[in-house]
């Protein structure tokens, strides 16, 4: 190949077929509407309405769960979410797999928990997800993101706009992207 030419890929070998959403098309189907009625428009701010609807399509959602407008839910049902966790506006969980919020986590507005990505280096572009598991007290920052197979360590902090690309550990601030631990989190 000549210099500065670039390869063409094939795209007819990409193939996610392995992949299961957790359901089937029609409550795929009825959730994506319920999604953009009640929870990514900005007009519905009924928090017990949305905890409700979470539970009725598999959620599991503890007691104290605050919901602001915007939010964006993928399925609902492979999310777990403890007791006394908030969601800002403009949340996005875009969970193709797992995401678990454990009690008093909370995910700032416009934080994004992302656990699919693509297999740049195959031809393929083989999908690849991860599950991401917030711990108990741990704080996602405004317009924060949190990568496939990421664990926010206990109380630990993603400062706004960074992007944790690996595990953080319990009790760190980290920021920047890629996400680099800064100091220790004390709390009084």
């Amino acid at each position: 190949m000549a210099e500065g030419q670039q390869k063409k890929v094939n795209l007819s070998s990409f193939n996610n077929d392995w992949y299961s959403p957790g359901a089937g098309a029609l409550k795929r189907t009825i959730w994506y509407f319920v999604n953009v009625l009640f929870f990514v428009n900005p007009l519905n701010p009924v928090n017990g309405l949305k905890v409700w609807l979470l539970r009725l399509f598999g959620a599991k959602v503890g007691t104290g769960v605050v919901v602001k407008p915007g939010v964006n839910i993928k399925y609902p049902w492979l999310l777990e979410i403890g007791n006394h966790v908030w969601l800002g506006e403009d949340v996005w969980i875009d969970n193709l797999t797992q995401v678990v919020l454990e009690d008093h986590v909370t995910v700032s507005q416009g934080g994004m928990l992302l656990t699919g990505s693509h297999n740049y280096k195959k031809s393929s572009f083989d999908l690849q997800v991860g599950k991401i598991v917030l711990q108990e007290g741990a704080w996602v920052g405004a317009r924060a993101t949190v990568c496939p197979g990421v664990t926010c360590g206990t109380h630990s902090v993603l400062a706004v706009g960074s992007v944790a690309t690996h595990h953080l550990e319990p009790y760190t601030i980290y920021q920047g992207n890629p996400a680099k631990p800064k100091r220790i989190r004390n709390m009084e």
